[in-house]
């Protein structure tokens, strides 16, 4: 387990795949996941197999979110560092908060920066990026208080709900990261 200030990430478990299938269907958690259509839960078990052999191969790394709720462990989410690149120590960073009454709370931002520091200090990765739609306020907000910062515009480059979406490429390196530890940063 790797521990946050209020959350724990854990390794994601067959018995976790139920609450992926309840999120996924809600479309208020889809939406800015651009998962257009709700999944069943073979394919949530298929997505599930082939993410064990995408960590077998050291492509990708998904965790569960857990949320210290009193004296127990409540299952939020999933968070994820994917197309990992080990030449130039650089991946993707994804996440998914389904727990709507955890959202807005500083749970995401509390699992990204947990993720951050297994990134940078134990896979010695140098750059995470991401790309976050424009009309997602929330998740922004997130990823600059973890100290991603803007890098670009990628224009209409999601077409949900009718039209198309502008998506923002945002990027942190791990000596920035440092920096936000030590009060450099944000």
């Amino acid at each position: 387990m790797i521990y946050g200030e209020r959350v724990r990430l854990r390794a994601i478990e067959r018995s976790d795949l139920p609450n992926f299938v309840r999120w996924f269907n809600d479309p208020e958690v889809r939406r800015y996941l651009l998962m257009h259509i709700p999944i069943s839960a073979a394919q949530e078990e298929k997505w599930f197999e082939d993410m064990l052999q995408r960590i077998q191969r050291g492509e990708t790394f998904v965790f569960a979110v857990d949320a210290k709720v009193g004296d127990e462990w409540l299952h939020i989410g999933s968070i994820g560092l994917h197309r990992i690149d080990w030449q130039n120590r650089c991946a993707r960073f994804g996440i998914a908060l389904g727990e709507k009454a955890y959202w807005d709370r500083g749970y995401g931002t509390d699992a990204t920066r947990t993720m951050l520091r297994f990134a940078f200090d134990e896979l010695n990765l140098h750059r995470v990026e991401l790309e976050v739609l424009e009309e997602n306020a929330r998740a922004r907000r997130c990823y600059e208080k973890a100290g991603f910062r803007y890098e670009g515009i990628r224009r209409q480059a999601a077409f949900f709900e009718g039209h198309y979406h502008d998506s923002h490429l945002m990027g942190i390196l791990q000596e920035e990261f440092r920096s936000t530890l030590t009060g450099g940063g944000k």
